[in-house]
């Protein structure tokens, strides 16, 4: 398969180089000192089709595809390219000044990106949480490489040196490149061999983490000194109390900054892609602001990454358009004029070659053995200690942007430039292989298989999906149950919660669907709904104690400050990111039956998840004395519903209990014989699984006979519950309605129920 597809490769490649020469024979033509934009576009497309194409084959042959990019770059450059036919490489990438700056503009562009995605990319709530461990592990991984790299730099002989005066800056270069690792690397690594929930994969990730985010602190003051020559006291000092200034301030206040112009864009924006533009001017002005500080504009566009990659409302759409515009152009471009710019003929030179091979091996031991070194003094097994050494030991885009840096302040000349390349090359490329190595002699403990299980879980639940909540409210005791509902979801699932206050004046039947109104802006209603949502987000967020459940203590609860149909707001919410609608208004059933007509337009006006929340009577003011109950049928539809009660259930302490009861269609139908004997254990078996995840005890009823509502209802009187949550579906027709149970409940319950649409 891989040889046919190589072939196909070749064929591609072919039918490139021709395409580009005639193209290029055309453009070379021009005045030398006039850039060509034809010639441009040429590049552009060679670089990200070549890119491409080696990145596949290399993903193919378990490596990462920048090393295909990279090596891509390599080829078409003088190493290669150059070496076969001279005359046309350089008709391709002349080495004019005015042609290169165009291809360079992007580079320099890309590398920003890069270090915008590397920034999202970044967990720090992985890092902290391991925090102990992994700073062990990545500074005893960080200071023995950079000491011998920046003694190999002491010791270089001079004619090796592009500035003998400014040794020390070069030095400090060489200890930063051997010391960082790629955190993206690593982590596609460990993520591939399903080893990212494993307590050695999140540590080698949470170190890699550690490893770029001090390395990019380093290398920013480093270029610094890298525009002076010297070790200036002064300029050191600004420097460093700049850089610690800049990164106090980004993560308190210029977190917060961030937070609200994404979410105020995406809210407030109607054209198209405003958050991509949002993000892009975040990190323009960020990476201005480390420029002006002294340092280098990379850092600020690392830090404007993380704080982006933690915005709450950074939906997974505009995510992965980011990533798209990033991985799709400027990786590719990037990378292949880095390969581009290294000479390989350099290691013709045995001195130089020795120097490659010296510095290959040293950049390894040191790496390895810090990690090493750092995880025995953690208290790990020798197989653990080598696996993190082995993980460690992969420099990738970050050493390539690295010495991209050194070559453009002029710290390192060509042939430094093109062994540091290598290096990259070869201990990225090494570092797969042995880390599957290393990984698959790893014993699984038990408190990992139980946690395994649990985020395994997590991912397949139904509210997995969602990521942002429109809360509609009207001041009413509905609300307030919806209010009290949306705190949990927002303490507990980090959900953020947008309140939209409708108008609770009296409608009509009469009146037309869209004529509907929100509350205008202004009033403090709104306001004094949002302040609900919080209180009992706090609530919960003091009543769990685990780390785990509160690893970000913030919660996002806004005020839709307009106003107007109420049918296009419910519209443009669920294009804005929000995928799940709590309803809390009343009335919730029409005189004439079934529901409210203003209720039935919100969830067919809704494109997303609906839950419907009605108070009937009074709720205690404790959460802990809500007594819920959620009947479940041994369906998709009530195993939904019971996951949603549990959520509430973990975050309040309510008591839950799980009625069995058998839906009318399936009592319906004919029952196999698997089916007679038992029919509820295997509902209640789904059940368990769930409560156990969310660690709680769940109380088993089963009801045999009577009508499906009526039981619930006879059940929730005897037990003395509170509320009901039931899973429901949308029936077809004008009328909203959710089948015979929900519509019988809605006439009939006399305590507090939430109807969740649940398909």
């Amino acid at each position: 398969m891989i040889l046919k597809d190589a072939r196909r490769w070749q064929v591609a490649v072919a039918v490139l180089f021709l395409f580009t020469a005639v193209t290029a024979s055309g453009a070379g033509a021009t005045q030398q000192g006039t850039p060509s934009e034809s010639l441009f576009l040429v590049q552009v497309i060679v670089l990200v089709v070549i890119g491409r194409l080696l990145g596949e084959f290399m993903v193919r042959i378990g490596q990462p595809s920048i090393m295909g990019q990279i090596i891509g770059g390599i080829l078409l450059g003088p190493s290669v390219f150059g070496a076969l036919w001279p005359d046309l490489q350089l008709q391709l990438f002349p080495t004019g000044e005015a042609q290169r700056s165009m291809t360079n503009a992007i580079a320099q562009l890309g590398i920003l990106f890069l270090l915008l995605l590397a920034g999202m990319e970044t967990d720090l709530g992985l890092a902290l949480r391991l925090r102990r461990a992994a700073f062990g592990v990545s500074l005893s991984g960080i200071l023995i490489p950079f000491a011998a790299g920046f003694a190999l730099g002491e010791l270089l002989p001079a004619w090796l040196l592009p500035h003998p005066e400014a040794r020390l800056v070069t030095a400090l270069f060489l200890g930063t490149a051997l010391s960082i690792s790629s955190v993206k690397i690593v982590a596609s690594v460990v993520r591939e061999m399903d080893f990212m929930r494993r307590n050695i994969g999140q540590l080698i990730v949470a170190s890699a983490i550690i490893d770029d985010t001090v390395g990019w602190v380093i290398i920013a003051v480093t270029f610094s000194l890298a525009g002076h020559g010297s070790v200036d006291p002064w300029i050191l000092t600004r420097s460093i109390v700049g850089t610690l200034a800049f990164m106090a301030f980004s993560f308190t206040i210029g977190r917060r900054i961030v937070f609200e112009i994404i979410r105020s864009t995406n809210d407030k924006f109607k054209s198209d892609l405003p958050v991509l533009s949002a993000i892009i001017a975040i990190m323009g002005t960020m990476a201005i602001i480390t420029s002006l500080i002294g340092v280098h504009t990379v850092l600020g566009a690392f830090v404007a990454g993380i704080l982006v990659g933690q915005s709450p409302i950074l939906t997974r759409q505009i995510d992965s358009q980011l990533r798209a515009l990033t991985t799709a152009l400027f990786m590719p471009v990037f990378f292949g004029l880095t390969g581009l710019e290294t000479d390989l003929g350099v290691l013709g030179d045995p001195a130089i070659l020795l120097l490659a091979l010296g510095l290959i091996l040293i950049a390894s031991i040191g790496k390895f053995g810090g990690a090493f070194a750092g995880a025995k003094f953690g208290g790990f097994t020798n197989s653990e200690a080598v696996a993190l050494g082995c993980g460690m030991n992969a420099r990738g885009s970050t050493e390539v942007i690295v010495a991209s840096i050194g070559l453009s302040v002029g710290v390192l000349d060509q042939r430094l430039f093109s062994i540091i390349v290598a290096m990259a090359v070869v201990t990225t490329m090494a570092m797969p292989p042995t880390l599957r190595w290393a990984l698959a002699r790893l014993p699984m403990r038990e408190e990992e298989r139980n946690r395994l299980a649990r985020q395994e879980f997590e991912q397949q639940s139904f509210l997995s999906k969602f990521e942002r909540i429109l809360l509609a409210v009207d001041s009413s005791a509905s609300s307030d149950l919806a209010t009290r509902i949306a705190g949990y979801f927002a303490a507990l699932r980090k959900m953020p919660i947008t309140v939209l206050h409708i108008n609770s004046q009296d409608h009509g039947a009469d009146r037309e669907a869209g004529a509907y109104q929100a509350r205008q802006p202004g009033r403090t209603d709104g306001t004094s709904l949002a302040e609900q949502v919080k209180e009992s987000a706090q609530r919960t967020v003091g009543r769990l104690n685990s780390p785990e459940d509160t690893s970000d203590g913030d919660v996002h609860i806004m005020t839709a400050a307009t106003s107007g149909d109420l049918k296009a707001l419910l519209a443009e919410g669920a294009e804005k990111g929000h995928d799940m609608l709590f309803v809390g208004i009343e009335p919730t059933a029409a005189p004439e039956g079934g529901f409210d007509k203003k209720i039935s337009v919100m969830s067919k006006s809704f494109k997303g998840t609906t839950a419907i929340c009605s108070q009937r009577g009074s709720l205690p003011d404790d959460d802990g004395k809500l007594r819920i109950l959620v009947p479940i049928s041994g369906t998709e539809r009530s195993t939904r519903a019971a996951e949603f009660a549990l959520v509430i259930a973990k975050a309040s302490g309510a008591k839950v209990a799980a009625l069995y009861i058998r839906e009318p269609q399936q009592a319906s139908l004919a029952p196999r014989v698997s089916d007679i004997a038992n029919p509820h254990l295997a509902a209640f078996r789904r059940i368990d699984e769930i409560a156990s995840y969310n660690d709680i005890s769940v109380e088993k009823i089963t009801e045999s006979s009577g009508a499906p509502d009526l039981s619930i209802l006879r059940q929730a009187r005897r037990g003395r519950f509170n509320l009901i949550i039931l899973g429901v579906s949308r029936r077809a027709g004008e009328t909203l309605s959710y089948g015979l149970i929900a519509d019988n409940l809605l006439e009939a319950a006399d305590r507090s129920f939430i109807l969740v649409e649940t398909e």
